[in-house]
């Protein structure tokens, strides 16, 4: 191929995932996460299987653009689906294997790429997507729904709650999570409820502002629309850019030019041990958001990006080897404490069943706008900024400023989420119906 066609291909993918990414919530929040996520498995299929079988550019791009749309809708309802499912104290654990699979994905896929890279050997590289969207179709047969959308979205509050009994084991009391959902645990739907609640004597009753809206959906734009559930949406888009406009993907990309005259190997095993240091690194860090919370893992994950690529940027200036090498490797680190895996549970902690399938298509289409930003325009200011100034480096200080702008943003516009049971208690608001 040649660098234009090569550019489709890869382009191609990422035009999916932004419309799997901003179709998914939606289809996941009036079909349920189940019917959604295996429908991801068959976009994972048929994506890889042309790609695997193709024999031209836009065939392989047609490919590509399928796959991509299982890969958007994937990334919006697995952290979904695991955040309403996993234990509330160890939601943050949880969380991260989202994240944690996608670097396995990311290290396997480099790994059989450098042992067959040859002839047509390739094609075996892509058809072993076929084989896991299989194993996936066939693994979610046995996956239940999730509880809590079948109690605030489906209606059926009986079968949610038998279900996550099951979920947790016959000896764990669920009845907090299940009074969470705004039923309580008494077996009520949510409207016979309501009616309960305000026949009480007082005349006045408490309740809570998200979360508890009834089995009605919020749209893509109303969650927009609406002042209550605003900031959220500007939480989670925020964050998504912090996590792209840190700079993670240009350090990956630049990791082997960076460390090679260092460590003298193959360049392909180089990004597979970078590759393998940002697994091993993630899995290590993956109790952090529930011990420390999820904003403080931010801020340390931010403040610790923003660090290594100012030393980066001094130490390529200077020409210090050593010290760009060890940049790097703690600027993997960092992301992976908190900018890794935390934006990928905290749309569904900032609202409720209601407003969460939307907030999550914005969370994950501003990913994948932020990415395209990044890899459509790093290299272009990166080789600006090398010829006006002379040298290479001048760029991570652009991205040691954005980390300081992004820390502030957090500081005032994300709330803890670490301990609250609902996104009610998360924002504070409550309101009285007389």
């Amino acid at each position: 191929m040649t660098s234009a066609q090569f550019a489709t291909v890869s382009s191609a993918f990422t035009v999916g995932g932004l419309i799997g990414a901003l179709a998914a919530g939606p289809y996941a929040s009036s079909r349920g996460r189940l019917p959604a996520m295996r429908l991801t498995a068959v976009f994972f299929l048929l994506g890889s299987l042309i790609e695997a079988l193709s024999g031209g550019v836009a065939v392989m791009a047609a490919g590509r653009l399928v796959a991509g749309v299982g890969a958007g809708a994937a990334t919006v309802i697995v952290p979904l689906y695991i955040s309403e499912v996993a234990p509330p104290r160890e939601r943050g654990f949880f969380g991260a294997f989202t994240q944690i699979s996608i670097n396995i994905g990311i290290l396997s896929t480099q790994t059989m790429g450098y042992f067959l890279s040859y002839g047509n050997a390739w094609r075996w590289i892509l058809a072993t997507g076929v084989a896991v969207a299989a194993a996936q179709g066939l693994a979610l047969l046995l996956v239940p729904e999730s509880p809590a959308w079948m109690a605030t979205i489906g209606g059926d509050v009986g079968r949610a709650r038998r279900t996550l009994q099951r979920i947790r084991g016959s000896g764990f009391a669920v009845d907090e999570e299940v009074e969470a959902w705004g039923s309580g645990s008494s077996g009520l739907t949510a409207g016979e409820e309501e009616q309960g609640l305000l026949a009480g004597n007082d005349g006045v009753v408490t309740t809570p502002v998200l979360g508890k809206a009834g089995p009605e959906r919020m749209g893509f734009a109303q969650v927009v629309r609406d002042p209550l559930y605003r900031p959220a949406i500007i939480a989670v888009v925020g964050i998504m850019f912090a996590q792209q406009l840190c700079g993670i993907n240009s350090i990956i990309m630049y990791s082997v030019d960076l460390l090679q005259d260092l460590v003298p190997i193959n360049s392909t095993l180089l990004t597979i041990m970078v590759s393998g240091i940002n697994l091993i690194t993630t899995i290590a860090c993956s109790p952090l958001p529930d011990r420390l919370g999820r904003k403080m893992c931010l801020l340390l994950s931010i403040i610790g990006q923003g660090s290594s690529s100012l030393a980066l940027a001094l130490a390529i200036r200077f020409g210090v080897k050593i010290l760009s090498a060890v940049s790097v490797l703690f600027f993997v680190g960092f992301f992976a404490v908190g900018l890794g895996p935390v934006p990928f549970i905290m749309a569904s902690e900032l609202v409720g069943q209601e407003a969460v399938g939307a907030t999550q298509s914005w969370c994950l289409g501003a990913n994948y706008v932020a990415t395209f930003l990044v890899a459509q325009f790093f290299p272009i200011i990166n080789d600006a900024l090398n010829e006006r100034f002379g040298g290479a480096g001048w760029v991570y200080f652009i991205f040691a400023s954005f980390a300081a702008i992004w820390a502030v943003f957090v500081s005032w516009n994300v709330p803890e989420t670490k301990g609250k049971k609902d996104a009610d208690e998360v924002w504070g608001r409550t309101r009285r119906i007389d």
